[in-house]
């Protein structure tokens, strides 16, 4: 994960898009730096007044994914976004016209007051400062609140091929997960030395654990079968059998406590793992575009090479000039000419 930097932050807002894999990545980066989620939101504070109106919706997308994605991790973000979010509802209610814009706002605030992000009275103070300026929409507000919790229900079964406002609107249907934000989110992308930590400790997992199993392969059948009961002769045989059985039962119980944590393990290495991949993709098509990027500058910077090159094949050789002073004296130099009397 790159480190934060003001610079960085404000050249990934500019590269931010409308495609779920860019806000899910810039997210995710943002939750990893949230000890500068101060000076984050400030920020983005600063950028979300600038832009066009069309770009306002993509910035209150990734505020949303930020602050339901960051729950887990803090409540720094949340109540950071809560300080500043009235100014960012006014802002774009006496600045805005977008009927699209308003609509998708409306969605965002219908999922805060369903999953709890926020108290309903702040999303109705909200909602009241975003509509206040909005005169030529007043009359429709109604009608579009009730147009957006329609729109909210949605099946998630959209195509990779749908256009980006498609692509967009997947951000905000539901999965009926409170702690999620509208889509799948990814988690915050592992360190590589967190990862490898992990996969070392699968490999000395329950499951690999080859003595234990064969333990519990050579354990005799007489202390799982009730049929071997009746071949009890005395006491001390019952006694004996009776300790097998519990050395058994307190082996098996071990061995069936480590295989669940096991799983567990797993299934948060499968999270990481997803996390990771999903990390070195993003970084990989940047990495890509930065190669494409130097390789034409270096195409440039060749032909520029190559366009210096001609120009001095071209240029007149001034040591094979001939002599054009035909053997005369030199010209006097200033001195003697000051000289001469």
């Amino acid at each position: 994960m790159s480190a934060f930097t003001e610079t960085a932050l404000l050249k990934k807002l500019a590269e931010l898009n409308s495609s779920q894999q860019s806000i899910q990545t810039l997210s995710l980066w943002l939750i990893h730096h949230r000890k500068h989620h101060a000076g984050i939101i400030k920020t983005w504070l600063r950028e979300i007044e600038n832009v066009p109106e069309s770009k306002k919706l993509i910035f209150m997308y990734l505020a949303n994914d930020v602050i339901q994605n960051s729950k887990k991790k803090g409540p720094e973000y949340g109540k950071e976004f809560s300080n500043i979010l009235p100014k960012v509802f006014s802002h774009i209610g006496e600045t805005c016209t977008s009927d699209k814009l308003f609509g998708n706002l409306g969605r965002i605030l219908n999922i805060w007051e369903e999953r709890g992000v926020y108290e309903p009275k702040m999303i109705a103070d909200f909602r009241a400062k975003l509509n206040k300026q909005n005169h030529s929409n007043e009359g429709n507000d109604g009608k579009r609140k009730n147009e957006e919790n329609n729109k909210t229900k949605v099946k998630r079964s959209r195509t990779s091929s749908d256009s980006d406002d498609k692509n967009t609107a997947l951000l905000f249907e539901l999965n009926g997960d409170a702690e999620q934000s509208p889509y799948l989110p990814l988690g915050d992308p592992p360190e590589p030395e967190e990862l490898i930590k992990a996969l070392v400790k699968i490999e000395n997992s329950a499951s690999s654990d080859a003595i234990v199993r064969e333990r519990i392969a050579n354990l005799p059948p007489e202390i799982s079968e009730i049929s071997c009961l009746n071949k009890l002769e005395d006491k001390d045989a019952a006694k004996a059998l009776a300790n097998q059985v519990n050395e058994a039962v307190e082996l098996l119980n071990d061995y069936n406590s480590r295989l669940a944590a096991e799983m567990e393990e797993r299934t948060k290495l499968a999270s990481m793992l997803r996390d990771f991949q999903a990390e070195q993709k993003e970084l990989l098509v940047q990495a890509e575009k930065r190669l494409e990027e130097y390789k034409k500058k270096l195409q440039k910077m060749l032909a520029v090479q190559k366009e210096i090159r001609d120009h001095l094949s071209n240029l007149p050789d001034l040591t094979q000039l001939p002599d054009v002073t035909g053997g005369l004296a030199p010209l006097p130099s200033a001195g003697d000419l000051f000289n001469i009397h």
